[in-house]
């Protein structure tokens, strides 16, 4: 099975399988083969129409601070549920007010194996990545949260025959560090945006706007778009993603070769990745985990419970 490390230097390594992708009916389906690494690679496509999650776990004397940096940001941090008390990895506490039981986001749970991969972080610098489960690092102190993931609004864009291309394609979503710079809330300070980025043509632009902008809970409606976004979210360079996989045209070309070409124009989102981001430039101390860039977790609950 070969395994291809697709991320920067500087940045988490995003571990992408070379394996044909599985069809999973439901979210527990991907939970419960992922919890056995039957399955281990990007979730993208997977159990359409129910929710995917961003993961990060953290001590818990830094909850606080972390859920004030979602209230403070939540177009990349969107929150929708954390454990219901410290140490428990089974139960969630949701944050939706659309799905107020936690049970109802996701039940027969276990946060520190259900995704397919995960990071690791000690004291703030990235110490392992794409490891199959946590249980190891896991303690009584942990308060996992979980994050919107941009994921759960592509099952809409395939329904409106706009499929993202990296999903066609069978590749992970391209992630990028940005120049915005996060509203900081007690520990969690000097951390930017990551983003998320599809390529689309511009005259879909406006209805991909529109399908999107329901899904706050997701990071809703894109953030900036167009080639000239790049310079003002500070991307030096479109073909090297910090994390997932480098964006192709169709034909495998970069996507750098359709510079100003209005059917290759690249459209960010809010990501998930976001609080990594964060943990990495807060000096935490302790031990931080989180789901590995693209390989996500998958609810019980359906998109449509949170369309707004």
């Amino acid at each position: 099975m070969a395994i291809a490390n697709t991320s920067t230097a500087d940045g988490p390594p995003v571990l992408s399988v070379g394996v044909p992708r599985r069809r999973f009916n439901t979210g527990l389906d991907v939970r419960i083969a992922a919890r056995a690494n039957d399955f281990t690679t990007f979730t993208s496509g997977l159990a359409p129409s129910h929710l995917q999650a961003n993961l990060i776990v953290l001590p818990s004397r830094y909850a606080s601070d972390f859920r004030d940096l979602c209230a403070r940001n939540p177009v990349p941090c969107p929150l929708l549920a954390e454990s219901y008390v410290p140490g428990d990895f089974s139960r969630l506490k949701s944050r939706l007010h659309t799905v107020p039981s936690g049970a109802k986001i996701a039940a027969d749970l276990d946060l520190r194996s259900d995704c397919p991969r995960y990071n690791v972080y000690v004291d703030s610098k990235f110490t392992k990545d794409g490891v199959f489960n946590i249980q190891s690092y896991w303690t009584s102190d942990h308060i996992a949260f979980l994050i919107g993931c941009s994921y759960s609004f592509e099952s809409a864009l395939c329904n409106a025959a706009l499929p993202p291309r990296h999903f066609v394609m069978d590749r992970n979503v391209s992630m990028y560090r940005t120049n915005i710079p996060l509203n900081p809330a007690g520990v969690f300070t000097g951390a930017t945006y990551v983003v998320s980025m599809r390529p689309y043509k511009k005259a879909d632009i406006p209805k991909i706007r529109a399908i999107t902008r329901g899904y706050l809970a997701t990071h809703g409606e894109c953030l900036a778009w167009g080639w000239d976004a790049l310079e003002r979210l500070g991307i030096a360079d479109i073909d090297t993603p910090q994390w997932g996989d480098a964006p192709l045209t169709l034909d495998r070309r970069p996507l750098s070769e359709m510079m100003g070409d209005d059917d290759h124009v690249p459209v960010f989102w809010g990501c998930g990745v976001t609080p990594q981001e964060a943990v990495m430039n807060a000096g935490l101390e302790g031990t931080v985990m989180g789901h590995a860039p693209g390989h996500m977790l998958v609810l019980d609950c359906l998109e449509e419970a949170i369309l707004v």
